[in-house]
C-alpha cells in the first residue's frame, strides 16, 4: 500500500486526453475466467471531451461527460461509450466554443456579437452548468447522470441515450445536490443540498426522494426535505461533496471550505468568473460535525467541532452502543485540494506533478466517534467509551465537544520530498452494511494525486492490501457481493484500467477478488479510456 513507485513516462497524461464516442458496442477479449453469476453492466462517468476547437477545460471537473459500459453476460464483455447530451455539450459543439462556465473554466459572450449585445448578455444572469461527469445514480425505475448543481440528466442505461434534463428546483427547496446520495434497501433515495433557510441565511437540506410508485409516478416529483442543518456562515456555504447516514442519523460534516455567495452572484456576469473563483478557506472555523435524527426528521444542537480539513469522501458510518462512528476520507488543513487538480498540474511531467503535490494538504483516513450523550462525563473528560478505538470527544468551554480522530490509515512520509499517498474514492460492501458496523473499505490509490493502485484496508485491524502494475491507472474500484456470500468481503472488485505504454490492448476491465486482491480476469480494449470519477454496477 505505501510502496513509492515512480511513473517518468507520464503515461497518466492519456488520462486527460479527449477521445471519440463509439457508434456500437465493441468487443472486449477476456483472459481469465469471469465468474458465472457476474452479468450485468459496469456504468460510469468522466471528462472525455477536453477542449472545444481551440479553448481548452482548465479544471479535472470541466470535461464533457462521457458515459462508460462494460457489458457481462455468460463471461462475454462488450464496451461502449457515448458522450451526455446535456445542454453544455450541445451548445459548445454547435456553437464551436465553451459556452456554459465549468467548475474551473469561464465561458465568455461569443466574440462575434457586437459591444452591446456582450454587455447584455453579462447580466443574464448565472447559467448553471448540467454537464453531468461526476456520478450515475438510480432513482426509482429510472437512472441519472448527475454532478453537484440542481441539474440531473435521466439516461437510457442500456443505449447511454440522453433522455431529458431535470432541474431539480422545480421540485425540491435546494440550490444544488451532491453526485453521492445514499440508498436504502427499498430504494429510498436521501441527499443534501445547500438552501436559503430562514431570514434569507443559507441552510442544509436532507431530501427524501420515495422509492419507485406503483401508479408508475415519477419519484422525483415526489421529493421533500425531511431536515435542514444551519449553516456556520450566513453567506458563505461550505463546499458539501457528501454526507453520512446510519440506520437513525444522518451526518454532515461543514469544513472550512466555503463559497463566497456574494461573490457568486455579483461577479459571475461581469467578470467571467467561474465556480473555482468563488471558493475560499475559513482558518479560524475548523471543522462542524452535524446530527440529525431521521424519523422524524429533527436537527441536534451538539457543538461537535475538529480542527480543519478537506473533505469529499465518507467511507461509512455507524451506530454502536450510543455514539456514531464517522469514517472518513480527510485531506488536513483549510486549503482547497481542488487548487491542485488543474489539468496544467496534473498533466505536467512527473517531477513536477510531484513537485506540485508537496504543496498540497496531505491525505488520512480517520475516524471520528461523536457521542448521542454529551453529558455522560464531566467536561474535560474523554467520552468515547468504545474499546476498540482511540478516537476522542471532550466537553469544553460553552458546550462545544472537541473531537480528536483515531487515524486508521496515513503513510509515513518518509523524508521531505515524499508525498502520502492517498486512499481515496472509498467504498464498502454497501448493499449489506451502509450505515452498520463493518470491516473492510476499499479504494482507490492516489500517488501524488495520480491514481497508480487499487487498496484494500481492514478499518479494525489496519491491515492494508494492494493491487498495482507498472504504468496502469486504475478507477474507483466498485464491490459487487457474491450471491451466495458469506463473509462481508465475499465478491469481487471491478475497475477501468488503463495501461497507455501498451501497444495492445491499453486499457481493460479488471476483476479482482475482494478477499485478496488477486486477478480473477480481464477484458481488455484497444483504445484508450480517459479517466472516470464514480459509477454502479446494474445487474
Amino acid at each position: 500500500m505505501v510502496s513509492r513507485t515512480e511513473h517518468p513516462a507520464g503515461g497518466y497524461k492519456k488520462l486527460f486526453e479527449t477521445c471519440e464516442e463509439f457508434a456500437e458496442p465493441t468487443p472486449a477479449q477476456v483472459t481469465g475466467e469471469i465468474p458465472a453469476w457476474l452479468h450485468g453492466s459496469l456504468l460510469r462517468l468522466g471528462p472525455g471531451l477536453f477542449e472545444i476547437g481551440d479553448e481548452p477545460f482548465l479544471h479535472l471537473f470541466d470535461g464533457q461527460a462521457l458515459m462508460h459500459k462494460f457489458d457481462l453476460k455468460a463471461g462475454h464483455v462488450t464496451y461502449y461509450r457515448k458522450f451526455i447530451r446535456t445542454d453544455a455539450y450541445v451548445r459548445a459543439l454547435t456553437e464551436k466554443r465553451i459556452v456554459i462556465t465549468e467548475f474551473g473554466t469561464a465561458a465568455y459572450p461569443d466574440p462575434c456579437k457586437n459591444i452591446f449585445s456582450r454587455f447584455f448578455t453579462y447580466f443574464q444572469g448565472i447559467e448553471v452548468t448540467d454537464n453531468c461527469l461526476v456520478n450515475v445514480i438510480p432513482i426509482g425505475e429510472d437512472f441519472y447522470a448527475c454532478t453537484e448543481t440542481n441539474f440531473i440528466t435521466k439516461v437510457n442505461p442500456d443505449t447511454l441515450e440522453t433522455i431529458k434534463k431535470v432541474d431539480l428546483c422545480n421540485y425540491v427547496s435546494i440550490n444544488g445536490a451532491t453526485a453521492h446520495p445514499h440508498i436504502e434497501q427499498d430504494g429510498t433515495v436521501y441527499n443534501i443540498g445547500n438552501c436559503f433557510g430562514k431570514n434569507l441565511s443559507l441552510a442544509y437540506n436532507i431530501v427524501k426522494i420515495p422509492p419507485s410508485q406503483k401508479d408508475k409516478s415519477d419519484p422525483i416529483e415526489k421529493s421533500k426535505v425531511v431536515v435542514q442543518f444551519p449553516s456556520s456562515e450566513r453567506f458563505k456555504p461550505s463546499y458539501v461533496h457528501s454526507f453520512g447516514m446510519t440506520e437513525k442519523y444522518f451526518v454532515f460534516v461543514e469544513t472550512p471550505i466555503k463559497i463566497n455567495l456574494l461573490k457568486f452572484l455579483s461577479c459571475w456576469s461581469i467578470t467571467g468568473t467561474n465556480y473555482m473563483d468563488c471558493f475560499e478557506s475559513n482558518d479560524k472555523m475548523g471543522t462542524w460535525f452535524h446530527l440529525a435524527a431521521k424519523h422524524p426528521g429533527e436537527y441536534i444542537g451538539h457543538k461537535f467541532r475538529a480542527s480543519a480539513f478537506n473533505l469529499f469522501h465518507h467511507i461509512n458510518c455507524y451506530e454502536d452502543q450510543g455514539f456514531i462512528v464517522v469514517d472518513l476520507c480527510t485531506w488536513k488543513g483549510y486549503e482547497f485540494v481542488y487548487n491542485y487538480l488543474y489539468l496544467a498540474n496534473l498533466k505536467q511531467n512527473w517531477e513536477e506533478v510531484k513537485k506540485t503535490a508537496m504543496r498540497a494538504p496531505q491525505p488520512e483516513v480517520r475516524r471520528y466517534v461523536l457521542p448521542l450523550d454529551i453529558y455522560r462525563e464531566e467536561p474535560g473528560k474523554n467520552m468515547i467509551s468504545l474499546p476498540y478505538t482511540t478516537a476522542t470527544a471532550v466537553m469544553g468551554s460553552e458546550g462545544t465537544v472537541w473531537l480528536e480522530p483515531e487515524v486508521l490509515f496515513s503513510a509515513p512520509r518518509q523524508g521531505k520530498n515524499l508525498h502520502t499517498p492517498a486512499f481515496e474514492f472509498p467504498q464498502i460492501n454497501y448493499r449489506k452494511h451502509s450505515g452498520k458496523d463493518y470491516t473492510f473499505a476499499y479504494g482507490l490509490g492516489l500517488n501524488h494525486f495520480i491514481p497508480d493502485r487499487i487498496c484494500k484496508l481492514n478499518v479494525k485491524s489496519k491491515e492494508t492490501w494492494a493491487w498495482q502494475e507498472p504504468d496502469s491507472y486504475p478507477s474507483e474500484p466498485l464491490f459487487v457481493q457474491t450471491p451466495d456470500a458469506q463473509g462481508e468481503d465475499d465478491g469481487v472488485l471491478l475497475s477501468i484500467v488503463v495501461n497507455p505504454g501498451s501497444t495492445q490492448h491499453p486499457a481493460y476491465l479488471l476483476i479482482l477478488s475482494a478477499t485478496d486482491l488477486t486477478e480473477v480476469a480481464r477484458a481488455s480494449v484497444d483504445v484508450i479510456i480517459p479517466v472516470t470519477f464514480h459509477g454502479m454496477f446494474k445487474a
